[in-house]
């Protein structure tokens, strides 16, 4: 009865641990408008009914998708997770007093298994589309906008045309420009098919084109044949702009390219003021040069979302002022959003991105997993913390009556590994074919095919070995030893 009761207390220790986070240090999401630096008021969370129900599986897994370093993070968070697991099974076992060497092997056995499971997490979370929060828009006349993403017909494109518009419109956008490298005449091909209504036209596709040269250039509004190939950056900046379009310096802040006065004198309309592709923030100091340059020479700054199929969650918005969107037809509405780039009325662009945690330099990243960790249980409302309770009361309960639940306990790791193995075979199969139909576009589909579908192969190989001799090949010494 005291064992349970210790028990008890025990899981009793993580529910009051999330309640206290949840409430009394609690951090409210919202999005913030980069260029005032203070809240975008008119724009609210939406949280998925999907994620509340399981919010103990899938909510750490956002949260540390949308984290500031993400690659980073993530997999420091799963390297400390892999320490985590080995030291208790090694804790476990001395403690043991039929401690032998056998057990000792089997740990290191089990090592190559967690490392499976380490970066079946890793996949899920950068890979698989999980049900992140989306952006709720109360405003009157706003409209949000993406003016930097890539499908499958750009060579680091991972999405279908289709699916980039499906996510699109999941995440609260009412109008897009695919920029996919050196190519719009897809784009072309897709937005006339949606202007022919076959399908939807909220929200509505737009045709751009991501331009490398010495910096990478998004090219807005090419309806029509459009051809850079030869071209040096001044002939294809005057080029977009005979033809009505907008010319934006992409992640200039990455250091690349050429001095911000060489674009400005080129005639770019303006910079991306953020970019979201890999880190949530460069160097503050960069930014507020960047922008005074761009306020003092009247240029746009936009917020580049740079999504490529894969990655991290949704997290900047572009906000244009268009009142009576809705009533537009296709062509005023591609108009209207170039008018506001081209003419620099910074005034009517907004420029938004998600905040769930305060600003954090890299330079003590090996630590931050648990900051991040606690910052998750910060966020909470009342709703995921009551989801998270009951996910511990049926984990106690499991507890519990395990002695009753006929559970194979040197099973769990090979059958867990043995998941992860089949997400990496089934997405590298899918990525194979998708490679074949986009041939001479997309080259990561064949890189993530030939990577997730080796990992697999050889996890999936030491997973039957591992089976055979700790099960089977026991099994058979036990019946001749009887």
């Amino acid at each position: 009865m005291k064992h349970l009761k210790f028990q008890n207390i025990f899981f009793l220790m993580p529910m009051l641990f999330v309640a206290i986070l949840a409430s009394v240090f609690h951090f409210k999401i919202y999005f913030e408008d980069v260029l005032a630096l203070k809240p975008a008021t008119d724009f609210g969370l939406k949280i998925q009914p999907l994620r509340i129900v399981f919010e103990p599986f899938l909510g750490p897994l956002l949260f540390f998708n949308r984290s500031i370093y993400p690659l980073r993070e993530i997999f420091i968070a799963l390297l400390w997770l892999l320490l985590f697991l080995v030291s208790i099974s090694i804790f476990k076992s001395f403690k043991n007093k039929d401690f032998k060497r056998k057990r000792l092997l089997q740990i290191i056995v089990n090592i190559p298994l967690l490392c499976a499971i380490c970066f079946g997490i890793f996949v899920i979370i950068l890979f698989v589309p999980l049900p992140n929060n989306t952006i709720v828009n109360n405003s009157k006349n706003d409209i949000l906008v993406t003016t930097h993403a890539h499908t499958e017909f750009s060579h680091d494109g991972l999405i279908s045309q289709e699916n980039m518009w499906k996510w699109h419109e999941r995440n609260g956008f009412d109008a897009f420009f695919i920029t996919d490298h050196a190519n719009n005449k897809k784009t072309l091909e897709f937005a006339k098919k949606q202007q022919k209504e076959a399908f939807p036209k909220d929200p509505l596709v737009l045709v751009g084109q991501e331009y490398s040269a010495s910096n990478h250039m998004s090219l807005l509004g090419l309806n029509g044949a459009f051809e850079t190939k030869g071209l040096e950056d001044k002939a294809v900046i005057d080029s977009v702009h005979k033809y009505g379009g907008a010319v934006i310096i992409n992640h200039w802040f990455d250091g690349k390219g050429k001095d911000k006065e060489h674009y400005k004198k080129l005639g770019a309309d303006g910079f991306e003021i953020e970019n979201v592709g890999s880190d949530l923030y460069y160097n503050r100091d960069t930014f507020k040069t960047l922008r005074e340059f761009c306020e003092h020479y009247n240029l746009i700054m936009v917020g580049g979302l740079d999504f490529h199929g894969y990655g991290r969650a949704c997290s900047i918005y572009n906000a244009f002022n268009i009142p009576n969107w809705h009533s537009l037809d296709f062509d005023s509405k591609e108009l209207e959003i170039l008018k506001i780039l081209k003419s620099r009325s910074q005034d009517k662009l907004k420029v938004i991105i998600y905040k769930d945690r305060t600003f954090y330099s890299d330079t003590n990243l090996i630590l931050q997993p648990f900051v991040t960790l606690v910052n998750y249980f910060r966020t909470l409302n009342g709703v995921q913390v009551l989801s998270w309770l009951f996910w511990l009361v049926i984990l106690q309960m499991l507890y519990n009556n395990r002695k009753k639940i006929p559970l194979q306990k040197d099973l769990i790791l090979p059958v867990l590994a043995f998941s992860s193995t089949l997400l990496f075979i089934v997405l590298a199969l899918i990525y194979h074919f998708k490679g074949i139909e986009v041939k001479g576009y997309s080259k990561v589909y064949a890189e993530y095919a030939s990577l997730l579908g080796s990992i697999g192969t050889v996890v999936l190989i030491y997973i039957l070995i591992v089976i055979y001799f700790r099960f089977y090949k026991h099994n058979d010494h036990s019946v001749i030893k009887h």
